[in-house]
């Protein structure tokens, strides 16, 4: 990968660098993560989330993919956008995914971060809890990007309109590539939370809950 790529790197998460979606010509330094996302133009701007949608963006996109979970599939976005420095502005559009709220889930966390808990202040999602980056990688998600909100809107024609508005600004590469390190290797993570709903569950690797017994 280089000396030039951020030191914050998984060995865990290092093994699925190769893991990608579309542009089997990829070199590992992006998207390490992996998840369900299409790569399209490697220095494209602009990054896309697809909720509750059926739309296929530009090419000129530099990558899309949708949002379910307000938790695993939120940490993966943010891994996989910031290992790419060309990309500056994440649109989210379509519907928000009923009871997770995953998309503006993902909204609060660029906004407010998260608590001491690991949860995303103010996040309307059911278990918002970010628990696999570290504090580096938010703040570098913060940093990089910046939030283009078209939640609820599906009309495709305003969609394909946005996004060759931000494609066309102006923008500079934030630097070098930064792959986020994954703070805990548990395959099985304790979360608990006081609402009556989900007071004590057991959210997995894969971001699979099932409650504690």
């Amino acid at each position: 990968m280089g000396e030039s790529i951020n030191k914050s790197i998984s060995l865990h998460y290092l093994t699925r660098a190769t893991q990608y979606f579309g542009d089997s010509t990829m070199t590992d330094k992006y998207y390490p993560w992996g998840g369900d996302f299409i790569i399209c133009n490697n220095h494209g701007s602009v990054a896309v989330v697809l909720l509750n949608i059926d739309f296929t963006p530009s090419k000129k996109v530099a990558i899309y993919g949708r949002l379910k979970t307000e938790n695993i599939g939120i940490e993966k976005i943010v891994a996989n956008v910031i290992s790419n420095p060309h990309i500056r502005y994440l649109l989210l559009c379509g519907n928000d995914i009923r009871g997770h709220r995953s998309g503006r889930s993902l909204i609060a966390l660029h906004k407010n971060g998260i608590d001491k808990n690991h949860r995303i202040i103010q996040a309307p999602g059911a278990i918002p809890y970010i628990e696999n980056l570290d504090k580096k990688a938010l703040k570098r998600f913060q940093d990089q990007i910046s939030i283009i909100d078209m939640i609820d809107i599906k009309d495709q024609d305003s969609i394909h309109k946005k996004i060759e508005l931000y494609l066309e600004k102006p923008s500079t590469p934030f630097g070098e590539p930064f792959i986020a390190l994954c703070i805990k290797e548990n395959k099985n993570q304790k979360i608990q939370d006081k609402r009556a709903l989900h007071s004590k569950v057991i959210l997995d690797y894969m971001g699979k809950v099932k409650k504690r017994e």
